[in-house]
């Protein structure tokens, strides 16, 4: 059974940072593309930033320069680094895990930042 379980969330002031963590279990994590998604109230969940197994990263337009993806396969784990955030980065954040033609998803994590 596939479990992705996000932290690292909460409030923060515009400017400050926030580290996400997505612990995943019950996966082969070394072969899976890992990724964070975010949700904003009545928009939809769009991509925030994937890493390969390989360590290739992209990363959506709006984050570029301020957030980092990375993984650390000796414990399963991907994380977020957000820096200078933005009211507008403002959302649920979702880890998601794809591998083949399967894909998992968090609980995800919330993420307000206040100007």
């Amino acid at each position: 059974q596939v479990q992705l379980v996000e932290s690292g969330g909460g409030l923060v002031q515009a400017g400050g940072s926030l580290r996400l963590s997505c612990a995943a279990s019950g996966l082969i994590f070394t072969s899976s593309v890992m990724g964070w998604y975010r949700q904003a109230p009545g928009k939809q969940r769009d991509l925030v930033a994937g890493i390969t197994s390989g360590g290739s990263t992209n990363f959506a337009d709006s984050v570029k320069g301020r957030f980092t993806i990375s993984r650390d396969n000796a414990k399963n784990t991907v994380y977020l680094q957000m820096n200078n955030l933005k009211p507008e980065d403002t959302a649920v954040y979702y880890c998601n895990a794809k591998r083949g033609f399967y894909a998992y998803w968090g609980q995800g994590t919330r993420v307000t930042v206040s100007s």
